[in-house]
């Protein structure tokens, strides 16, 4: 008999502990080489696990373990042959006609003909692309990620009519329920309620709060949201917008960019905003990289991808990684006013906040404009309360004045 042991790789250099989500293999079941066996999720995102070989899958690990890098998931027992009309590959048919004397031998045909790595599969996956009508130009015909990366996705095709969708079974309670329901937290979500708690109790956090009018935000959005859609392909949203004016002023005012490090500031000359995401699974915070040097076209169209990669799960660690300054937008769920959390080990974060129509004074005259509290959450360890309130208000003007941020006054 011979065993393969399959181990938690290193993932990335401060995750030390994975959760074993779920087995997408059964116990005992053959797998081949490269076969996604089973799901870890970290702190940071879901990973896929490959097999290390191809063989008899023997579980060691259990679903909703907790393992550190390095401890024994399962094994693989690589004495056992495939199983007849299994999904290793079949050897080729013999040919029954003659060939020329001087014919060219086949290419070699084994596993790897036809079957893409784990970084072209995943590629192929995001693509829509069925890894068979890729030809693969590694060893043995092996689909490599080059390949997957100049692959093309197919045409669309026509759609079809959708079928009546099923009736959706309901799950309120019966009246008067008594019941309950334990559900072991997910990593993500552990690893959310102890940064936040870290961040609660081991900073000066205090919280600033101003509001702005975007009447004229409203009006820039409306003149040219058109023209905008049909040079970039994308809308204008308000995110970009503030996005920009806190990446304009966060250049003017570095310590509100900084991070503590021990008894070291950390200062940068590059702004990294952290969106907050929600998705099922928890909140995300993934970096757009060099805000102050992006259009806002560039910032919307990396917002959407970031986006759409953590509400599917595809986010990778890299793009996770980083951020100096975060933005998170409660108004989208209605939220009025809040006093956010620092993203560690960031030393602020701004709140936006929902868009309510309100009489304020514009001179001598009460008038209803669109407005909005901000809330700007900070360390005051390494931001003072004046540079703080001051950020606020630079912020706020650029975006009560647009005209100014597009012309980075």
């Amino acid at each position: 008999m011979s065993i393969v042991e399959m181990k938690v790789p290193t993932i990335g250099e401060s995750i030390t502990e994975v959760t074993l989500s779920q087995w997408l293999k059964q116990d005992g079941e053959y797998v081949n080489l490269d076969e996604p066996i089973c799901e870890f999720e970290s702190d940071k995102a879901t990973l896929e696990f490959p097999a290390e070989a191809s063989g008899k899958l023997i579980y060691v690990a259990a679903e909703d373990d907790d393992l550190e890098i390095g401890a024994l998931v399962a094994k693989i027992d690589t004495s056992v042959a495939a199983p007849a009309g299994g999904s290793a590959p079949a050897a080729p048919a013999a040919e029954t006609t003659a060939e020329p004397a001087k014919a060219a031998e086949p290419a070699k045909t084994n596993y790897a003909t036809g079957h893409p790595s784990p970084a072209a599969a995943k590629i192929l996956a995001e693509k829509g692309i069925d890894p068979s009508s890729v030809t693969g130009t590694g060893k043995d015909g092996r689909i490599t990620k080059e390949d997957a990366e100049k692959a093309k996705a197919p045409a669309a095709a026509p759609a079809k009519a959708a079928a009546p969708a099923a009736a959706t079974p309901s799950h309120a309670p019966a009246a008067f329920s008594r019941n309950d329901r334990r559900e072991k937290m997910s990593r993500m979500r552990r690893t959310i309620a102890s940064r936040l708690v870290d961040a609660k109790n081991n900073s000066a956090m205090l919280t600033t709060f101003n509001e702005a009018d975007m009447t004229n935000i409203f009006k820039l959005r409306k003149t040219y949201q058109e023209k905008f859609v049909e040079k970039y392909g994308i809308k204008l949203g308000f995110m970009s917008i503030f996005s920009k004016a806190c990446a304009q002023v966060l250049m003017e005012m570095p310590a509100v960019n900084a991070t503590l490090d021990g008894d070291h500031l950390i200062f940068h000359d590059y702004v990294d905003i952290s969106i907050a995401i929600s998705t099922d699974t928890g909140l995300v915070v993934p970096p757009v990289n060099n805000v102050e040097s992006l259009s806002f076209a560039d910032i919307e169209l990396k917002i959407k991808e970031l986006a759409g990669k953590a509400r599917s799960g595809k986010l990778t660690l890299e793009e996770m990684s980083g951020g100096t300054f975060s933005i998170t937008n409660g108004g989208i769920f209605g939220s009025m006013l809040s006093t956010p959390i620092l993203n560690k080990p960031q030393s602020a974060i701004l709140g936006m906040h929902n868009i309510i129509k309100r009489p304020i004074a514009v001179g001598d005259e009460v008038q209803i404009r669109p407005m909005m509290y901000l809330a700007l959450s900070y360390d005051h360890r390494v931001i003072d309360g004046k540079t703080s309130v001051g950020f606020l208000v630079k912020v706020k003007e650029l975006l009560e004045d647009p005209v100014q941020l597009m012309m980075s006054l």
